[in-house]
Parts: structure tokens; sequence; C-alpha cells
């Protein structure tokens, strides 16, 4: 379905730009609007394409599990982190690109699902809480790299326990999503 979007959007352009270039003076815009409607109608099924490959149950489970899992990993990296004594400038820099950035990345790329998962405001309130924990951690690096070692640490704390508040809402979120579907299944 995808294949035949994209070759009504693209069919749908070319054409267009073929009928506007018959004539440099007069636009046959009945042929003209057949382009239009199937370059509309190729992005029209493009959308709807990726909203139910973004809907389906495979997708979900697997970003359900890098959520968790990337959460997780980053919580438990901060945590140990901060519970000896932390590493300081170049070391503290390479111990966040090493160690942090890919479950990040991991999150931030699932994050969506949470969407289709657990709705939209526990969406927000998730990546509110996800999004000031990296701006911690850039901060960190940033401090880091200036040399302000007792800002790296104090925020280290403040983006681990931010981190740690996205992982209990990601957690309450699975948990009253179980409860829903339960209850679902007991009204069928």
């Amino acid at each position: 379905m995808k294949n035949i979007a994209y070759l009504l959007l693209i069919g749908g352009f070319l054409y267009g730009a073929y009928v506007a270039a018959l004539d440099e003076t007069v636009v046959d815009w009945p042929l003209f609007a057949v382009a239009a409607i199937a370059a509309i109608a190729g992005v029209i099924m493009a959308k709807k394409a990726d909203e139910a490959q973004a809907k389906s149950g495979t997708v979900l489970e697997t970003n359900r599990n890098e959520l968790n899992e990337s959460l997780a990993n980053i919580v438990r990296d901060l945590e140990q982190v901060n519970d000896g004594d932390p590493p300081t400038g170049e070391e503290l820099r390479t111990w966040i690109d090493s160690t942090l950035r890919n479950d990040l990345r991991r999150f931030a790329e699932a994050r969506e699902s949470m969407v289709h998962l657990y709705g939209l405001q526990t969406y927000a309130d998730i990546m509110s809480e996800f999004a000031a924990a990296e701006r911690y951690v850039n901060r960190v690096w940033s401090a880091a790299a200036d040399g302000y070692d007792d800002e790296s640490r104090r925020y280290l704390k403040r983006a681990s326990d931010q981190f740690r508040h996205a992982q209990s809402q990601l957690h309450e979120a699975a948990a009253n999503s179980a409860r829903d579907s339960a209850g679902d299944g007991l009204r069928a």
C-alpha cells in the first residue's frame, strides 16, 4: 500500500509538472487537477499506512520493551555512578557518551508509541520528566567540559531523580493499562 501511495504521489507531481510545462502561457486546469488529486491521494494513503504501522501490535510491543529497558538502563547507570565518587572532566563526558547516549536515543526513538499505549496525557507527563532529565545530563556534560565538578555532581543527582520519576510514571501507566485491559476482558 505504501508503494502505491508513493507512486501516486510521485506520478501526481510529475504529471502536474508535465501539464504545467505543456504551454508556458496557459495551464490545462482539468488535467492539472487530476495530477493534484493523485498526489493528494498518495499523501493520504502514505499517512494512513504510517499510522497503521505505528499502531501495529508488533511495533507497540517492541517499543514498549525499548522504553522500559532503555529507561531502566539509564536509571541503573546513573544510580551506580552517583553511589560512588562520580568521575569528573573528560572521564565524565566519556562515561556519558559511552554509557547513556545509546539508551537516551533508544528511548527517544520509541517514545511515540507511548501515545498509542497509554494516551497523550501520560506521554506528555513522562516526556516532560524525561526531557528535563536529559537536559540535566547535557548540563552535566557541559559543566564537566568547563571544569565545574560540583555542578556536575549536583546535576547528575537531579538527572537521576528525574529519570527515576519518569520510570515510575511509565510503570504506573503500564499497570493502569494492564488493569484496564483486564477490566475490558471481564466486561466482554
